[in-house]
């Protein structure tokens, strides 16, 4: 199945690429991975490679904290030691961390390589390596550097997700449930008790989800409306992400972990403005608990993570711009809040 024109779901191994390769003149294969995906996913996707092409492997070290400007330079470097030129393409096989990473580094390089996402989290599955969003972070604070450039294609074999820890895929289902709370009842509806999903049929759930994500940024690839829903949840999970990055005693989240948090909060912010009813905010509230560990605050900690609210990519003439939702399956974007109600939330989050 294909939800738009470059994304594809692998059922009957890699054809669509190979049919790719022999149809698109390519000098060199550069295939970016990290050491993770280089153990577990690699020795499953070389063999299904059918090309004379000469490839090399680049290795990245795994985790947010190398997704840096620094680590780019070294891919950059390698680059044009290996010989890449205007017609090398990239293939990032990995998480969000190297499909975002990848495709930036892919899309800078010599102004422009062709590239390929192949994403093996559930994560960079529904949400990271779909839309075209490529990106470092810049001193802990996310995806500050970056570009918008659609990768050739997109291919997702949920094979990958085999390699998953549980708290992996609970990171990935926050992505998921996203999509749901801003677009789509039904779609949160069918996570709604867990213990009735047939995961037999979850490649059909993680389709849905990519197929809304697709539809938004067709609609809006620039971010200059409709796709800033995506962001539903991120403005202040960003902020408790990075804050959980950048301060040495705190044991890091995964990004899942940070945006169900940030989606209770902007749903009691949406409540607070009067545009999402009191009932389902608690439905929200109570179904993103069961399914993730709360996370502890202090006052310190929240006023710090707020502070970071200033550098978030939405941000207009100095403003924090949200988007909230006003019923479960619709968003509104644009929407400003004041301090004392952000503080609010954290407390009711808190209780």
């Amino acid at each position: 199945m294909v939800t738009n024109s470059n994304v594809i779901f692998i059922q009957n191994g890699y054809a669509v690429l190979n049919k790719y390769l022999t149809e698109k003149p390519i000098s060199k294969i550069f295939i970016i991975v990290d050491e993770n995906t280089n153990e577990n996913c690699l020795p499953y996707f070389l063999p299904q490679l059918e090309t004379d092409i000469p490839f090399e492997i680049i290795e990245l070290e795994a985790g947010e904290e190398n997704k840096t400007i620094e680590t780019c330079v070294s891919v950059w470097e390698a680059l044009t030691e290996l010989g890449a030129d205007r017609k090398s393409l990239v293939i990032n096989i990995g998480g969000g961390v190297i499909t975002d990473m990848g495709g930036f580094i892919a899309s800078t390089f010599k102004r422009g390589l062709a590239f390929i996402n192949i994403p093996t989290t559930l994560l960079s599955m529904v949400d990271a390596s779909v839309g075209g969003k490529n990106g470092v972070d810049l001193g802990g604070l996310k995806n500050q550097i970056g570009t918008i450039t659609q990768p050739d294609m997109v291919l997702i074999d949920t094979s990958y997700l085999q390699t998953l820890s549980q708290r992996e895929m609970r990171s990935g289902l926050a992505e998921m449930l996203k999509h749901g709370l801003i677009a789509d009842r039904g779609h949160w509806e069918k996570f709604k008790d867990l213990s009735e999903i047939n995961f037999d049929e979850f490649d059909g759930l993680i389709e849905e989800s990519v197929a809304i994500k697709a539809k938004i940024v067709t609609e809006d690839p620039k971010e200059n409306g409709i796709r800033k829903a995506l962001n539903f949840g991120h403005t202040l999970g960003h902020a408790i992400e990075t804050y959980f990055l950048e301060e040495p005693s705190k044991e890091r989240l995964l990004h899942g972990e940070a945006i169900a948090c940030g989606m209770i909060l902007e749903s009691y912010l949406s409540f607070k403005k009067q545009i999402l009813t009191f009932e389902e905010y608690l439905e929200i509230k109570n179904q993103i608990q069961h399914i993730y560990e709360p996370i502890s605050f202090n006052q310190n900690e929240i006023n710090e993570i707020i502070n970071l609210l200033i550098h978030d990519k939405k941000n207009e003439f100095g403003v924090v711009q949200f988007s909230l939702i006003d019923k479960i399956g619709h968003c509104v974007i644009n929407q400003t809040i004041d301090n004392p109600i952000i503080l609010e939330a954290f407390e009711d989050y808190k209780n």
